[in-house]
């Protein structure tokens, strides 16, 4: 009976993930369900990674770190229970082809690394259906300011803040680090005096590049525009300047800090990565590359594959602090 039980909850969770009622349009598309129903029909054996908290691990929901009007702007902290002295931070970002996702589904990861001794955040920011490019940028990057005002509270060290993102996260990611030491996407409605630098970039399956030879985000069909093209308000031909400002692989400079790729084997998610490793080994920049064969794009919301992902995460980040 309990294991009857057991399994009606898990079920339940993965369908009710991200449907959560809100006050703006949302997208539903990307969940762990609607992941795992598509992707175990090539790939039987896989097992979804569900969010659950150690005793050891606390965290604070919702914290408002900024509002548009009566729209609150929302991210959760987890942290261990026994953190007394400030740790490196590492801000999540969800993907789902910047419409779709939400928060939660970077939770796991959250977790883990909680578990590992840094203080972790999952962020909501504004999907295409409620704000266009660059919206959602600009919320990210009030985000990491909001860390950096709140380092002593949170017992975060400022100097030591990561960012990771999974597929339209990983770009985010990518283009947050990229734009280090950049006026661009900052709100000085929210804390201007504070930094929303980076130390650390993991990108897991995020385009580098909107208009290049391996990308597939400007892949319109009639009556059906691809996900960049609803975030951009316009494809590739409509609105490069926004397309080409939006890669990371635009901004790389002498400020972009250490960057980890974790890919699946579907090349059009690492759009731009070879040509962004050029430049970083130019100036002496460090870069990482972890590609698991045989996997789905959305690949770290899944065992067999979640471990291997978050274990090289690990190891990069160990490594680049020995530097």
């Amino acid at each position: 009976m309990k294991s009857t039980l057991l399994i009606l909850l898990v079920f339940s969770y993965m369908f009710c993930i991200g449907q959560e009622s809100k006050s703006f349009p949302t997208d539903t598309s990307f969940t762990l369900n609607s992941a795992y129903q598509k992707e175990v029909k090539k790939y039987p054996f896989i097992k979804p990674v569900f969010p659950v908290l150690p005793a050891t691990i606390d965290v604070k929901k919702d914290l408002v770190y900024a509002s548009y009007g009566g729209r609150d702007m929302h991210l959760d902290i987890y942290f261990s229970k026994n953190t007394q002295k400030p740790k490196p931070a590492i801000l999540f970002i969800f993907g789902g082809g910047w419409k779709s996702g939400n928060k939660e589904m970077e939770a796991p990861m959250a977790i883990h690394f909680a578990q590992k001794g840094y203080v972790t955040a999952t962020i909501e920011y504004r999907l295409s259906t409620e704000a266009i490019y660059p919206a959602a940028v600009i919320d990210i990057k009030t985000a990491i300011r909001w860390m950096h005002k709140n380092a002593e509270a949170l017992n975060i060290d400022p100097n030591q803040i990561i960012i990771s993102g999974t597929s339209a996260g990983g770009q985010l990611a990518a283009l947050l680090g990229a734009t280090n030491n950049s006026s661009l996407f900052i709100d000085s409605t929210f804390y201007p005096e504070f930094s929303s630098n980076v130390q650390a970039i993991i990108d897991i399956d995020g385009v580098l590049a909107f208009i290049h030879p391996e990308s597939g985000e400007g892949a319109d069909k009639p009556g059906k525009p691809s996900a960049a093209t609803l975030w951009f308000g316009g494809n590739q031909y409509e609105k490069t300047n926004d397309w080409n400002e939006a890669s990371a692989l635009t901004h790389v400079n002498e400020s972009m800090p250490p960057i980890l790729f974790v890919n699946s084997s579907r090349p059009r998610f690492h759009a731009g990565r070879d040509d962004m490793i050029a430049i970083l080994d130019s100036l002496n920049i460090y870069s990482e590359v972890y590609t698991i064969p045989d996997t789905p794009h959305p690949f770290w919301l899944f065992e067999p594959w979640f471990t291997p992902t978050v274990n090289q995460m690990e190891q990069f980040l160990y490594k680049i602090k020995k530097q």
